[in-house]
């Protein structure tokens, strides 16, 4: 009995996500055919040569033409009309999921798409929790997606066949399936994704104008390095989520500003039972956190 979940699945955009898509439905041989799709000549051989993708073109006709699913896998400021232009050119029986950081732009695009609602019912926006702070193909692992979580964010016309799809596709990669509302999925990652990288790039450029910053980076111990290790992530890319989901992140940098000042006004009136308290609660919550599960 055949585990293949569709015969071919078209990655557009097949960079670190998309790499390690490939690489792990190949892995797992619950795809047939994995075809890449991108701009750039060069890094599409590299996806090709890295074993990430069977074929590859720059012809969006061409890679969508008889696919069962096509994965939207580039950048955030780059899904949104890509999204539109696979709707327009993907064959009506597609299905086509995502793997943005960013939802509610996207399920608003795709309400307002002048295409047949059956065409829209087979769009299944999804979120792989996973990534690195490292980018591009040559990073891509095919455990990326293991024991991960991936958000599923269907609307309410999404058909439940195109969903199960979809869900079989990451569950084949070693991922935890979750479903929420778009809105509600942004407002979470901005508070919990969006905000820390957001705090760990401006940590770290506000040390770096100081005039002691470089025996700041000579002495700076274990809990820097683990605060500011993401802030080596790519900042194109960063800078296109947070514009995207720049409502709750808004949001959530006004919420954190009113906690600072918090610690500000307990440390002017050396206020120890307020720092304790708040730390506490702090520690509490970080003990019962455990990721993944």
């Amino acid at each position: 009995m055949s585990n293949k979940i569709f015969h071919s699945i078209a990655i557009l955009g097949v960079g670190l996500i998309g790499g390690s898509l490939g690489l792990a439905v190949k892995a797992a041989g619950s795809v047939a055919e994995v075809r890449g799709w991108g701009r750039n000549s060069a890094r599409l051989q590299r996806a090709l040569d890295l074993g990430a993708v069977d074929t590859v073109t720059s012809d969006l006709a061409e890679v969508l033409h008889g696919v069962d699913c096509a994965i939207i896998a580039t950048p955030t400021q780059h899904a949104e009309q890509l999204l539109l232009d696979t709707l327009s050119a993907a064959p009506d029986t597609t299905i086509i999921s995502d793997v943005a950081s960013v939802k509610a732009n996207l399920a608003d695009a795709l309400q307002l798409a002048a295409c047949a609602e059956a065409k829209k019912a087979q769009v299944v926006l999804a979120h792989p929790i996973a990534g690195s702070e490292q980018s591009g193909v040559e990073a891509a692992s095919a455990t990326l997606f293991n024991d991960q979580r991936v958000i599923l964010t269907p609307l309410a016309n999404t058909r439940p066949g195109a969903v199960d799809k979809v869900s079989a596709l990451w569950r084949s990669v070693g991922a935890q399936l979750h479903s929420m509302d778009a809105e509600l999925h942004d407002r979470v990652l901005g508070h919990t994704s969006h905000l820390p990288h957001v705090l760990a790039y401006a940590l770290v450029d506000y040390l770096n104008r100081q005039p002691e910053s470089e025996l700041m980076f000579t002495f700076a111990g274990g809990g820097f390095r683990d605060f500011t290790r993401i802030a080596a992530s790519d900042p194109r890319m960063w800078r296109e989520i947070s514009l995207a989901n720049r409502e709750a992140l808004l949001d959530a940098l006004r919420g954190y500003q009113g906690q600072l000042q918090l610690m500000v006004d307990a440390l002017e009136n050396s206020d120890g039972d307020t720092l304790e308290a708040s730390f506490g609660r702090a520690k509490t919550a970080r003990d019962a956190f455990k990721p993944g599960e």
